[in-house]
């Protein structure tokens, strides 16, 4: 662990928080972001913080790339969204996540603009729906702003805390670097189990609105 710690410090700041900021703008960005992973970038980059400073320049980036990329995608949805749909690369994303970010943002409006940058798949094809859909620009970013924020700082701030905690650790703990790995690797669980749990609330939230709908029709 000193090593890529110590790699990650000799990089230029301005170079790290530029390049994980980009990285998240690609990822956010239209369907890329279901095959770049932006956010071990973020990780990876938020490894070499050394000040409090550099923190806030790294979520800065990291928040502004986000809202450009998932910008980009909105705008495209809104200008060509049925024709990405229909290209080689809207099929491969298959019809069925279409539909169901569709039903999403239908059942849950703004609040499925927060939840998906959470979310698996749906954080790439959202913005694109919205763009598609009658939202206005301004309330997308509303919405999608504060998410970005709160998965941004989440992210930054667990990892700088980490690689400080090996600092502070090194010299009197021989394991210390142990130690750093289990606090990512318990974030990187608790990531993935809260995208599981907030995934399975929402899709248990659709059936049952899908299951009143057919009730209400019936009646």
């Amino acid at each position: 662990m000193p090593w890529l710690i110590d790699f990650m410090r000799s990089i230029d700041p301005i170079t790290r928080t530029l390049v994980a900021g980009l990285a998240v703008m690609l990822e956010t960005s239209v369907l890329i972001g279901l095959v770049f992973p932006g956010d071990t970038v973020v990780l990876v980059a938020s490894i070499g913080i050394t000040s409090l400073p550099q923190a806030v320049a790294m979520v800065v980036s990291v928040v502004v790339g986000a809202l450009i990329g998932e910008s980009i995608g909105f705008w495209l949805g809104r200008w060509i969204g049925p024709h990405i749909r229909a290209s080689w690369v809207g099929r491969r994303v298959g019809e069925e996540n279409w539909v169901r970010a569709e039903r999403y943002l239908a059942r849950r409006g703004g609040i499925a603009i927060f939840l998906s940058r959470f979310l698996p798949v749906l954080h790439s094809l959202v913005p694109l729906t919205v763009g598609m859909s009658h939202y206005s620009y301004r309330r997308f970013l509303a919405w999608t702003a504060p998410a970005c924020l709160l998965w941004a700082t989440a992210y930054v701030s667990i990892t700088s805390l980490a690689a400080g905690s090996f600092d502070e650790l090194a010299d009197r703990v021989h394991y210390a670097g142990y130690i750093f790995v289990g606090i990512i690797a318990l974030f990187l669980v608790a990531v993935f189990v809260g995208k599981k749990v907030i995934s399975r609330l929402e899709a248990r939230h659709l059936d049952i609105s899908d299951a009143k709908d057919s009730t209400d029709v019936k009646d």
